[in-house]
C-alpha cells in the first residue's frame, strides 16, 4: 500500500542539520513511500486563536493544515534549544491542533526523530514533541525512534546521506515508519 508522509523541520535555519538528515530521508525512502517535505515553516505565524477563525487563518497556517490533511502519517525531524522544542515546530504543532474538536493531525501516526549537537541527540525535544504532538490530536509512535548526538562535529564534513551508520539507522526508521502508517491507512 502506498503512503504519502509529511516531513516537517523543525530547525529553519539554511544549514540545519536535521534538514539534511531529512534530505537524506528524501532519498532513503522505501518504495511504496512519499515522503514530502513542508516547505515555509519560517513563515508559519505564531499561534493566535484569535487568527484561528473561519476566513482569517493565515495563508502559511492554512497551506501547513492542508499538507497535513493530504498525509497519511508523518515525520517530524527536530533539533533541541534550550532542551526543548523550537518555537517554530511548537507553532506549527499548535496549528495542527486545530480546528478545535477537528485537529489537522487527524489521529494520524507520527514519529519523531532529529539530531542535536549535544551529547544525548535532542531526546528532550523528542520527548516534548511527542507529548504536544499527541495532546494536539496526533499519534505519537513511541517505539521509533532516533537521536543523533554531535551533530556539530558528526556531520561537519559529512552529509548525513555520506554517513553510513546513519543511513541505516535511518533506512530502518523509513522501513519502519511506512510499515505503521500503512497499518493505520488500512484500518482507517
Amino acid at each position: 500500500m502506498s503512503v504519502r508522509i509529511l516531513g516537517i523541520v523543525g530547525a529553519i535555519r539554511a544549514g540545519s542539520h536535521n534538514r539534511q538528515l531529512a534530505e537524506a530521508a528524501l532519498k532513503l525512502a522505501p518504495e511504496g513511500t512519499e515522503l514530502v517535505l513542508f516547505e515555509g515553516l519560517a513563515d508559519v505565524p505564531l499561534f493566535n486563536p484569535d487568527l484561528d477563525v473561519e476566513g482569517a487563518v493565515p495563508e502559511a497556517a492554512q497551506k501547513l493544515r492542508d499538507a497535513a490533511q493530504a498525509a497519511d502519517g508523518f515525520l517530524i525531524f527536530t533539533p533541541e534549544h534550550n532542551g526543548t522544542i523550537p518555537a517554530a515546530l511548537k507553532s506549527a504543532i499548535d496549528w495542527l491542533s486545530r480546528p478545535y474538536g477537528a485537529p489537522s493531525f487527524g489521529g494520524k501516526p507520527v514519529v519523531v526523530i532529529g539530531t542535536s549537537m549535544g551529547q544525548y541527540g535532542g531526546v528532550w525535544a523528542q520527548d516534548e514533541t511527542r507529548k504536544s504532538v499527541g495532546i494536539g490530536g496526533g499519534k505519537p509512535i513511541e517505539d521509533i525512534k532516533l537521536s543523533i548526538p554531535g551533530s556539530m562535529a558528526r556531520f561537519a564534513q559529512t552529509h548525513p546521506a555520506d554517513d553510513a551508520e546513519v543511513v541505516a539507522q535511518l533506512t530502518d526508521v523509513l522501513e519502519r515508519v511506512q510499515a505503521v502508517v500503512a497499518e493505520h491507512k488500512a484500518a482507517a
